[in-house]
C-alpha cells in the first residue's frame, strides 16, 4: 500500500467537482469501479491515468 494523501486528494477534488467516483471513471474511459479502487488505495493509475485524472479535476 502507499501513503494515502493521493487517494485523499483526489477524493477531495472529486468531491468538490460534485461528481460520483462511478461517473469520473466513465468519464475518463475506465470500468465504473476504477476510482474507487485509486481511492481505497487497491490501486494506482498508469501516468496516461494519472494526466486523464489531472485534466478532469482540473
Amino acid at each position: 500500500m502507499y501513503d494515502n494523501n493521493f487517494a485523499l486528494r483526489i477524493s477531495k477534488l472529486r468531491t468538490q467537482k460534485g461528481v460520483s467516483a462511478r461517473d469520473m471513471s466513465l468519464s475518463i474511459g475506465q470500468n465504473a469501479g476504477y476510482i474507487n479502487n485509486i481511492e481505497t488505495g487497491k490501486a494506482l493509475p498508469s501516468m496516461t491515468s494519472f494526466f486523464y485524472i489531472c485534466e478532469y479535476l482540473d
